[in-house]
This record gives structure tokens, sequence and C-alpha cells, in this order.
């Protein structure tokens, strides 16, 4: 059996050969090609005779030119790798092979931190403040390590042995004269990011800085509180090394039972937890180093309401008028009277009605009161903190009464108005046609209102219908209606009254029609 067995073992190995080299330059992939290779080899110890029939069926001509020859090629596998216990069995296809998985693209790393610089350096530490890097990756940042290295040297140490999140960092225990490189690395959840590393090694010594106050805009003026009210000042300075920080008020120490004075390495805080009007000055703060020295003046005032006005009166009353007088109060509160509140009541209402504001002088007069009615008046003193508690009440009532007045004509001082007739207007000379009416005009003015007379050629016009005469508003005038060539000559105009008489004449002259 083993003898005949042997020469079957053999035929499969040249039908796979055959396989490969027909449809490799067409379809087969390199991986499929060493697959026939490698799994008949030990499974073919003890392979029947049966198995030399598949043998031919890979042979077949038609299998290469197929465009899926996954099939064909299986049965070609399967030939040599049957069971022995059933030589007459088609042999199962083995397990595919499972596909391999893409990998999961890994997380990149945060990147360096931004803008690292050095903040400040005293004799034996250094201050680093940096940024947050632009990309912290999805699991987000565990913080920073900082690491340092001498000059002149590669040896890296960390400085915390934790990350910390702070943008802040200060190192201490520092040799003064020292040069250091300094490196900060963020670190996250997928790994490190390259290290932000200073351009410069770091020197580390004192920095000496002049003292220098700050002050506050709004503290170079005076300060100004109510009474009661807390005080609480932060005033900044610089200098290096620490400063020695003074507080004076009057070159005498403060009392610290009343002010809490507290310092830090970069300002210094006034607090008073309830000013009282004997707060108020001036403080000399003072900030000193070695020789060096700065001084600022703080100056406070305590204010509060001010006392009432004095000695108010009275003083006068007369139609609906009342004018009162006071003096400015004893107390103005520890600032200046900026004005005076004046108020009157009348006795049926008893209410009070402010009739001026901000008077800033000591008197006033108060007008339109009301006939019959009896007033009382009061005045409050005010400043910048407000007006005064109470007030200045007159000690006197205002009583309006009725004024009795009895009625006298004006004297009018007649004037003589008599006056003699008097022409203002002449008659002129006239040239008129026959049959055509004509008029004379003259004025006049007299008072009494003097008596006009026409005359003609020296004769007395009377009731004659061809002349009409008339005057109005002192104007005098003689219609006459269709004259004839007899009816010119001279025509005179007499005015007379009490006083005399004036009178003018002009000349008419009629022509015939052409």
């Amino acid at each position: 059996m083993t003898g005949k067995t042997a020469p079957p073992a053999k035929k499969p190995a040249p039908a796979a050969a055959k396989k490969k080299a027909a449809p490799a330059p067409k379809e087969k992939t390199p991986k499929e090609e060493p697959a026939p290779k490698e799994e008949p080899a030990p499974k073919e110890e003890a392979a029947p005779k049966e198995e030399a029939a598949p043998a031919p069926a890979a042979e077949e001509p038609p299998a290469p030119t197929e465009p899926a020859p996954a099939p064909t090629e299986a049965g070609a596998e399967a030939t040599p790798a049957p069971e022995e216990g059933s030589p007459g069995a088609p042999p199962e296809p083995p397990a595919p092979e499972p596909e391999p998985q893409p990998e999961k693209p890994k997380e990149e790393p945060p990147s360096s931190p931004l803008s690292l610089a050095v903040e400040e350096v005293s004799e034996n530490s250094c201050t680093l403040t940096w940024k947050a890097p632009e990309h912290t990756g999805k699991a987000g940042l565990d913080g920073y390590l900082v690491e340092i290295c001498k000059d002149g040297s590669s040896d890296w140490k960390a400085v915390n042995q934790e990350p910390f999140l702070s943008t802040r960092y200060t190192i201490p225990n520092l040799g003064s004269g020292d040069k250091i490189h300094v490196r900060v690395t963020a670190v996250g959840a997928s790994g490190s990011s390259a290290p932000a590393t200073l351009e410069q090694p770091v020197l580390i010594r004192e920095i000496i800085q002049l003292p220098k106050i700050r002050m506050p805009r709004h503290l170079r003026e005076t300060y100004v509180r109510r009474v009661g009210d807390a005080v609480n000042i932060m005033i900044p300075f610089q200098g290096k090394p620490q400063p020695e920080v003074t507080w004076t008020k009057g070159d005498l120490p403060l009392d610290t039972s009343r002010i809490n004075i507290r310092t830090t390495a970069r300002d210094t805080i006034f607090y008073i937890r309830q000013a009282q009007r004997g707060d108020s000055g001036q403080y000399q703060l003072s900030v000193r180093i070695n020789g060096a020295e700065d001084k600022a003046i703080l100056d406070i005032q305590v204010v509060e309401p001010p006392g009432p006005p004095q000695n108010l009166k009275l003083v006068d009353v007369w139609g609906f008028n009342v004018a009162l007088e006071w003096t400015p109060p004893a107390d103005n509160g520890n600032a200046e009277i900026k004005g005076y509140r004046v108020q009157k009541s009348d006795k049926k209402s008893g209410k009070w009605f402010t009739v001026l504001e901000r008077c800033t002088r000591t008197s006033c007069t108060i007008s339109d009161l009301i006939i019959g009615n009896t007033y009382s008046f009061r005045v409050f003193s005010e400043n910048s903190c407000g007006l005064s508690d109470s007030a200045a009440v007159a000690a006197g009532v205002a009583h309006i009464e009725k004024t009795k007045t009895t009625y006298q004509p004006e004297k009018i001082t007649q004037r003589d108005m008599m006056e003699p007739p008097k022409f203002t207007q002449p008659l002129t000379d006239r040239t008129t046609t026959r049959g055509y009416s004509t008029h004379l005009f003259c004025s006049v003015r007299g008072f009494p209102q003097p008596k006009i007379i026409w005359l003609k050629n020296q004769m007395e016009i009377r009731e004659d219908p061809k002349y009409i005469a008339m005057i109005e508003q002192g104007v005098c005038s003689l219609e006459i209606r269709k004259p004839s060539p007899f009816d010119g000559g001279v025509y005179t105009c007499k005015a007379v009254n009490a006083l005399g008489e004036a009178s003018v004449d002009c000349r008419l002259d009629v022509k015939g029609e052409a």
C-alpha cells in the first residue's frame, strides 16, 4: 500500500504547478500562488489511490480562462487533503482565513505649549509662563512637565514629579549665578508633546528695580466716604528686592486699633472697618529699598449730613410776600455747604411744600402767597452728603391779610386843543373844459371845527345846485357841475371859528369845446 500510495502523492504538485503557470498573468494575485505548495506537503503522507482522479480535472484547459478560478482552485487544494478513513468521500473545504482587520489610527499627541517666557527671576527662583497648546487631543491634557538643564550640560532633570494644569510655574531652589535651560512638555493620554524650550539660558540673579508707587487715578484727589462706611484701598507698587513699606499720618505711626494695613510683594492695602470723622486727613505712604525711596499722599475725607441752619427769622410780611433770614449751621458735616432748601406750610392743610432748592444765600423772599392763609416756614442745610437730619423752623407765622385799597382815578392834565383855522393844503389854479365837471380841493385844521364858506369872485356861493360843497376829516372840496365859460373866475375857501379865520383862493378857467 505504501508503494502504491506514493506515486499519487507526487501528481498534485505538477497539477498545481500548471495552474500557477497558466492563470498567473491574468487574474491570480501573489497571495494565491503559494497556497497549493504549503498546504498539501504535510497532509499527503497516506493518500489513497482515488486521489488521482481530481488531478486531471485541474488540468482541463477551460479552467485558466475562467474569470473566477476560485472554485477550481479550491478543488485542486482539496485534492491532497482527504482523511484516511474515507478515501471515496469528497474532501471538505478548509475554513476561510480571517481577513485582517484595519488598524485603528493612533491618536496624535498634543502639540507643544505656546509663548513660553520668563516672568520673573529672583536670587534663587525663576517664574515661567506659557499658553496652552493649540491641539490637546480628544482626551485633553493631564498637565505639564517642567525640565531644566544647566548651561553646557545635556542632562535634563524634571522639576515637578506629577503633571500640573497651571500655565504658570516657579522653579525653586536654584543657585545664584547659575545659567539654566528650561523646557515645558504637555502630557496627555495619547502621549507627550514636543517640548517648548527657551531660546536663551536664564541667568539666576536678583534684578534690582527702584521703588515706585503706582497711585490709582481716583486716589490722586480727595477720597470721600460717609461716616460708618468701610474704607478699603489697594495701592500697587514695584521694586526689587522686596521694598520696605511704611504708613504714617502727620509723621506719626497709624492707630492700629482702627486702621489695618496688609502688605504683599506687589501692593499694600489700607482698611478701616467703620470710618469716623476723626479718620479724615492726609496719610503718607513710603516705599523704600536701601537708599532709594518713593512717597505718595492719600487724602481721606469722612463726611456726614450737616446740622440745621441757625437763627431763622421772619423778617417782613407785605402783600403776598415774606422775607426770611438765617445763619449757617454750626456743624457743616466736614464738607462744604452747597445750599439750603426752604419749605412752607399753610395752616389749613398742614403739609410742607418746597419753594426753594439749593439757595446759596442765607436770606430769601417767598412770593405768590394766598390771601387769607397763615404760613409757617422751615429751612434745611445741604452738603455733598445730603440734607440735614432736622430743619430750622421760624418762630413766628405769616398771615396774609387782604389789604384795603381806595380807588383814586388818575388825574389827567387837560391839554388846550383850541386853535384858529389854518389851511394845511391851499387851493391850486385849474383849467377845465366846458361841460366837464371839475373839483377844487384844500385842507384845513382848527378847533373848534371851523365853518367853511366858498366864494366866487368875492360873492358867497349859497344854495346853488350847480355847486356841491363837502368837508370830511378837514378836507374841503367844491364840485362845479358842467361848467361854462361864465363859471370861470376866482374861487375862495374861507374857514371861520371863534378864534379867527383863514382863506385860500385859486383861479378857474373854462375853455370852450375844440
